[in-house]
C-alpha cells in the first residue's frame, strides 16, 4: 500500500507541474515559456525518482510499468494496482488544475500540431529512447543509484524540449488521460496512450536482445 499511495503522489506531482506549467504559462503571457516548461517536466520526474524510486520505483507512468513487467522485472500481480494508482494520481493532479484554473481551455492536453501519423510516429519513439534508458540505468524496476534521477530526468527535459511543440512529447498515458478527460477533448488520446505503451515494450524487447551476456 505505501508503495501505490508513493505511486499516487508521484504522478500527482508529475501531472501538477508538467500540464501546471503549461498552464501557468497560458496565464502569465508566456513568462514560463516552452524551455521553462520542459525543464519543468525533467525537475520533477528527477526529483521523483530521488524522493520514491527507492520504494515504489518511481514508474509514474502507465506504459513504464507494462514495460518492466515485459522485460521479467516486475511482478504480474503489481502491473494493475500501479497502472490505477498513477491514474488516480493523474486525475487528482487534473482536477486541482481544472479547479484553480477552469477557464483554460486544454488544461494542459497533449494535442498533435500537425498529422495523427506524425505525432504517433515521434511518441512511439520518443518513448522508446526514454524507456531505453530507464532500462540501463535502473536496477531491475527501481531507479536507484546517484545518476538515475538525472539521465531519466535528462531525457524526458530533452525530449520535452525539441518535441513538445510538436506532440506534447507525452511518453506517459497518465499524463495525457488525466488532461484529456477535464478539458473534454478525447479525440488524440488514442495516440497518447498506444503509442508510449507500443515504444517502451519495443525498448524492453531491445534491451533484451542487446543485453550482456555473462562470459
Amino acid at each position: 500500500m505505501q508503495r501505490y499511495l508513493l505511486e499516487i503522489f508521484g504522478t500527482f506531482t508529475l501531472v501538477f507541474c508538467g500540464p501546471g506549467a503549461i498552464i501557468m504559462n497560458d496565464n502569465s503571457g508566456g513568462v514560463i515559456t516552452h524551455v521553462g516548461i520542459a525543464i519543468t517536466f525533467g525537475l520533477i520526474v528527477m526529483a521523483m525518482i530521488y524522493a520514491i524510486g527507492e520504494q515504489s520505483g518511481a514508474h509514474i507512468n502507465p506504459a513504464v510499468t507494462l514495460a518492466f513487467w515485459a522485460s521479467g522485472s516486475f511482478p504480474k500481480k503489481e502491473v494493475a494496482p500501479y497502472i490505477i494508482a498513477q491514474i488516480i494520481g493523474a486525475l487528482l493532479a487534473s482536477a486541482t488544475l481544472y479547479f484553480l484554473f477552469p477557464a483554460h481551455l486544454s488544461q494542459g492536453a497533449t494535442i498533435p500540431l500537425n498529422s495523427n501519423a506524425q505525432a504517433f510516429v515521434l511518441e512511439v519513439i520518443l518513448s522508446f529512447i526514454l524507456m531505453f534508458v530507464i532500462i540501463k540505468v535502473s536496477t531491475g524496476s527501481k531507479e536507484t543509484g546517484t545518476m538515475a534521477g538525472i539521465a531519466i530526468g535528462g531525457v524526458v527535459g530533452l525530449e520535452a524540449m525539441f518535441a513538445g511543440p510538436i506532440t506534447g512529447a507525452s511518453m506517459n498515458p497518465a499524463r495525457s488521460i488525466a488532461p484529456a478527460i477535464f478539458s473534454g477533448d478525447l479525440q488524440y488520446l488514442w495516440i497518447y496512450i498506444l503509442a508510449p505503451i507500443i515504444g517502451m515494450l519495443l525498448a524492453s524487447i531491445f534491451c533484451k536482445l542487446t543485453a550482456e551476456k555473462a562470459l
